[in-house]
């Protein structure tokens, strides 16, 4: 599952791309739940009710995701606030796109499967310094962050009631909260120009940047699920992943660099 999760994150390089590989994610989702055909959906349902308690979910959704950009390599290339680059974490602010499957274990109690991406690409240049020409000295810095986790979810109040031995009526409204762990793959990769500090001259040079793995995470979320069919329902939620590591590749030898940030999200949840 990881193997696939790492391919599908690899796909995020261009809004093209990104389209392509988040309707292969719901297509291979939605057939591996069975619900490929819409006959499957109105089938479990009558009117305003379900045929008994829904035995798993599918949510899909979009969003935007704020990396707090901070220690570790960030404060080496300015982003966490030291202002070295014309560069810092709202311009870092990128598309997220994410799929959950939760099973319900009580009317409160939910277990939830989620995988996200979200990316960014963003254009900076030195605020102090400039090249021989008196030209800025720029770098482009794509950070690619995507959090792979299982946890809990607990309804504030129940998710529906039973008004007979089959048939089963969802709540409207319904907000809650969620916790759980995982691992988060991410991507941080700089190339362009660069000043070398440990040079008398301060000389330029260009290199491309490159680290890339996975690293723990733990995570927490609060939302709202509002019911506008009794299988479907529109589902908004923010949630705030931690994540640090010490990277690899280029950047190998600096301390741990913070991955956590927020994001917000809305998409459509499929009961079956």
């Amino acid at each position: 599952m990881i193997k696939c999760f790492t391919h599908c994150a690899v796909l995020w390089e261009s809004p093209a791309a990104a389209r392509r590989g988040l309707l292969t994610v719901a297509v291979a989702a939605l057939a591996s739940v069975g619900l490929v055909s819409p006959n499957t959906l109105s089938a479990q349902s009558r009117g305003d009710y379900l045929l008994g308690r829904p035995k798993a979910s599918l949510n899909l959704r979009v969003g935007a995701a704020r990396p707090n950009a901070s220690d570790g390599v960030f404060a080496v290339t300015g982003t966490d606030g030291r202002r070295l680059l014309t560069l810092g974490p709202d311009q870092l602010v990128g598309a997220s796109f994410g799929a959950d499957i939760g099973i319900p274990v009580s009317q409160r109690v939910e277990l939830q499967f989620s995988a996200t991406i979200a990316n960014r690409r963003a254009e900076s240049e030195y605020r102090d310094f400039v090249d021989n020409n008196d030209l800025p000295i720029e770098q482009a810095t794509r950070l690619r962050r995507a959090p792979l986790s299982v946890g809990v979810r607990y309804n504030l109040i129940p998710a529906g009631r039973r008004i007979s031995r089959l048939a089963w009526v969802p709540a409207k409204l319904v907000p809650y909260v969620a916790a759980g762990g995982g691992a988060m793959y991410y991507k941080f990769q700089q190339e362009g120009d660069f000043v070398d500090f440990r040079s008398a001259n301060l000389d330029v040079f260009t290199a491309r940047l490159d680290a890339k793995g996975w690293a723990p995470l733990g995570y927490a979320a609060t939302g709202l699920t509002w019911a506008v069919l009794p299988a479907v329902a529109v589902n908004t939620e923010f949630r705030y992943d931690h994540s640090r590591t010490p990277m690899k590749g280029d950047f190998t030898g600096f301390d741990k660099t913070a991955l956590s940030g927020l994001g917000l999200s809305t998409g459509l949840q499929f009961r079956f």
